[in-house]
């Protein structure tokens, strides 16, 4: 049982003039940071953004699909303090087959899909096409050799015919299995009976790990996925399951899907009976958080100028309501974070400039008790970008400060740089991170991380495999802690034959 939670539109005017009174949540810092040039903020078409530690040193870096330019791969320069491309044009660059020229890059996830320990990338191309089949194949490299290579060229590959030649949108990963070992998730955009959803994975009998032999299938029709539909957003996490990862896609012209993990490894499309459907409504970037705090998994996503939907999972005795959380808007990516660090989570609506001026919006969505979650409007402050054509966005802490960053890019419509912001609040609150681990030692994405603190009891986070729009955020269970103290932590891997091996990478108090 589902009930969707919305703003009254009778209560905007007072939404807007708390938000104009608030303190601004938001600082632009690209010119000191990402400065725009030709080498690591070049002003082209971006899209999908994803975060992974591609150099294999351990920290972050930042994955952008360029759509009409080279893909980007952005790292924290600790010493200049900024962002530098390191997907630099050079042949003997071991990155340089991520710029990948040729192809028109929208959508991207990583995940260790063989179980090396190490992420690979999955880039979704969609050349000369808004459905069905492009002409131009997607890319899923694995560093290899010394260097990224691209799976899907491997000659063992071509004659399973498993690369993806339709168009499609965002892409995400999934172990559902609970193996350790990602599939991709592909929500392709069909045109009639060409183009279903795909799902891709390591086949384990016709691989060779040692000898860098990774044999790809789609099992997408066994796994009870391969549904034709405008794909559009997805996400991955234990939803309806208890740890196991299921599957929600917000589709356009379409019902929403809804899939809820069987066990193993297949799929339910359950979507009707939890009330999610919204069958009238062309969804688009979509995120997973618990809301109310009472251990359900609740889904938020944005509607293409239609009314933006938070759903909170309910106990079967409550009855649902309806409201408006948020008014109609050209929305993309959607982002649930505690950008403040204030205990409570903030919902980002990044949206694109189309026919007009459309700013970007801000939500806090606090927990109250015995009732529903209050949803307050914020100051969105320099990241408003009216006039920007946002294509995607992720969060993530590249400096080290406790703090999330955001990164915004753009595309579409006009070719702008990236921007990036920095949160101007809740610098002396404390806050805790931490990276989950599969048993091969690569980012536990799905899994779910239960924090207690003293205070507010438990605040669930769940480690992103792919959400947004086109997007994956930090592989980083972050919490806003506040002035509260955590009493104790617990992940919960995704099944008892993967055994996460969670540990607190940062955890900051001030005296």
């Amino acid at each position: 049982n589902w009930g969707e939670r919305t703003l009254l539109c009778k209560g905007c005017n007072y939404i807007i003039s708390w938000a104009q009174r608030s303190e601004p949540m938001f600082a632009a810092v690209t010119q000191s940071v990402l400065p725009p040039d030709y080498e690591n903020n070049p002003t082209q078409l971006n899209y999908g953004v994803a975060v992974t530690d591609v150099d294999g040193d351990g920290d972050l870096e930042i994955f952008v699909a360029g759509y009409n330019g080279p893909n980007l791969v952005l790292k924290y320069d600790k010493m200049k303090k900024r962002l530098v491309n390191i997907a630099v044009d050079n042949r003997s660059s071991p990155f340089y087959a991520l710029r990948d020229r040729q192809g028109n890059a929208i959508g991207v996830t990583a995940c260790d899909i063989d179980g090396d320990g190490r992420e690979e990338i999955y880039v979704l191309n969609t050349n000369n096409a808004f459905s069905g089949r492009a002409t131009y194949t997607d890319k899923l490299f694995k560093f290899r050799n010394g260097r990224f290579e691209d799976l899907l060229n491997d000659e063992i590959n071509e004659h399973r015919d498993v690369a993806n030649r339709m168009a499609g949108r965002s892409v995400a990963c999934i172990d559902r299995k609970g193996t350790g070992r990602y599939a991709i998730y592909i929500a392709n955009y069909a045109s009639g009976s060409v183009g279903p959803h795909a799902l891709i994975e390591m086949d384990e009998s016709a691989s060779d790990t040692s000898k860098g032999i990774i044999a790809l299938s789609n099992v997408a029709e066994q796994a009870g996925v391969n549904k034709f539909t405008g794909g559009r957003g997805v996400v991955v996490g234990p939803i309806l399951s208890h740890t196991l990862p299921d599957i929600f896609c917000d589709n356009e012209y379409s019902s929403n899907f809804l899939f809820r993990n069987n066990g193993d490894g297949t799929f339910t499309d359950v979507a009707s009976q939890s009330g999610v459907e919204d069958p009238m409504q062309h969804g688009r970037g979509v995120a997973l958080a618990d809301f109310n705090r009472d251990g359900r998994t609740d889904i938020v996503y944005g509607n293409w100028n239609g009314p933006h939907r938070l759903f909170l999972q309910l106990s079967n005795n409550r009855k649902q309501r309806f409201k408006k959380f948020s008014m109609p808007s050209p929305v993309r990516t959607v982002i649930a974070a505690d950008f403040d660090n204030d205990n409570e989570l903030e919902v980002f609506f990044n949206n694109i400039a189309y026919r007009g001026a459309s700013a970007n919006r801000l939500f806090r969505v606090s927990r109250r008790e015995h009732g529903d979650p209050q949803i307050e409007e914020l100051n969105v402050g320099e990241a408003a970008e009216p006039e920007g054509r946002g294509t995607g966005a992720v969060v993530t802490d590249f400096d080290g400060d406790g703090q999330l960053e955001l990164l915004v890019t753009h595309g579409e419509s006009a070719a702008q740089p990236i921007s990036v912001y920095k949160v101007s609040q809740g610098s002396s609150n404390r806050w805790l991170r931490v990276i989950p681990r599969t048993q091969f030692g690569a980012f536990a994405r799905g899994a779910k991380v239960v924090v207690y603190t003293k205070r507010n009891g438990a605040h669930t986070r769940i480690i992103d495999g792919g959400s947004g729009y086109l997007c994956e955020m930090e592989p980083v269970a972050h919490f806003g802690l506040g002035m509260c103290c955590i009493l104790f932590f617990r992940k919960e891997p995704h099944d008892s034959r993967n055994n996460v091996d969670g540990y607190v990478n940062h955890y900051h108090m001030h005296p």
